[in-house]
C-alpha cells in the first residue's frame, strides 16, 4: 500500500530533487523527511516495484533513468490494455460485486471532490481510490494476460494508476484535471451498466489525458 513517504520520495524523482542515478542512503532520506528509516526502508522496494529505482549494491537503491516518452508510452498503453478490459466487461455483463465496487469509488470520488478545491491531503485517499478503480476493471476482466500485461506497463516510471503527484502543478490546476476524470470514471461505469462495449472501450483510451496532465507529462512541442 501506498505511504506518505513514498509519496514524498516519488514527489522528489519526479521534480528532479532526486535525479537519475542517485544513490539513496536510507539515513540521509529520513533525515530530509523528517521521519524514522523505517518507513524509508519500507518504501523503497515498493517504489522499486513501480519502476523508479534499481538495486544498486547490497540491499541498496539508486533512481532510475527513464524518459518522458517512456511514461508517454506507457500511459497510452495502459489505457489501451484497460479499455480492452471494459469492453470485454461490458460485452458481457458485469458481476454486481464489480458494480458496487466501481461505485464505491465513484462515492468516493465524489467526496474528494464535494468541496470544490483539492487539498495536500487529497492525494494519497485519490490515488489509492483510482488504483482500486483501474484494478477493479482490470480484474473484472477474468483475464491473466491482460493482468500479466499490465504489470509490466506498470513497472514504467509514472503509469500505475496509483501513481498521483500534486507537486508538479498549481493545486487550482489539478483539480479540473481530476475531474475531468472522475466524469470519465462515471462514463465508463454507466458504459458497462448499459452493456455498450465500444463506448467503455473508447472512454477508457481517452483517460490517458487527464492521467498524462495531472503528473505534468507533456509532450515537448515539435
Amino acid at each position: 500500500m501506498d505511504t506518505p513517504v513514498a509519496q514524498r520520495i516519488r514527489e522528489m524523482i519526479l521534480d528532479g530533487g532526486l535525479s537519475a542515478g542517485t544513490r539513496l542512503a536510507e539515513a540521509t532520506l529520513a533525515e530530509q523527511l523528517g521521519v524514522s528509516r523505517t518507513p524509508v526502508r519500507n518504501a523503497l522496494p515498493a517504489l522499486a516495484a513501480e519502476g523508479l529505482l534499481d538495486p544498486a549494491g547490497k540491499r541498496g537503491w539508486a533512481v532510475r533513468s527513464f524518459s518522458l516518452e517512456d511514461s508517454l508510452r506507457g500511459t497510452e498503453l495502459r489505457c489501451v490494455l484497460e479499455g480492452y478490459a471494459a469492453r470485454m466487461i461490458a460485452a458481457r455483463g458485469a458481476e454486481s460485486v464489480l458494480m458496487t465496487e466501481l461505485r464505491d469509488c465513484l462515492d468516493e470520488g465524489e467526496r474528494i471532490f464535494a468541496k470544490g478545491h483539492l487539498v495536500k491531503e487529497d492525494e494519497l485517499t485519490y490515488a489509492r481510490m483510482n488504483n482500486r478503480f483501474h484494478a477493479a476493471i482490470v480484474h473484472g476482466a477474468g483475464d491473466p494476460l491482460l493482468v500479466e500485461l499490465l504489470a509490466r506497463v506498470h513497472a514504467v516510471p509514472f503509469v500505475a494508476p496509483g501513481v498521483v503527484a500534486f507537486n508538479r502543478l498549481p493545486m487550482e490546476e489539478v483539480f479540473p484535471i481530476l475531474m475531468t476524470g472522475q466524469h470519465q470514471h462515471h462514463a465508463i461505469v454507466d458504459a458497462i451498466e448499459a452493456r455498450q462495449p465500444e463506448v467503455a472501450e473508447a472512454v477508457m483510451r481517452g483517460h490517458s489525458a487527464p492521467a498524462r496532465r495531472s503528473l505534468g507529462l507533456k509532450r515537448p512541442a515539435p
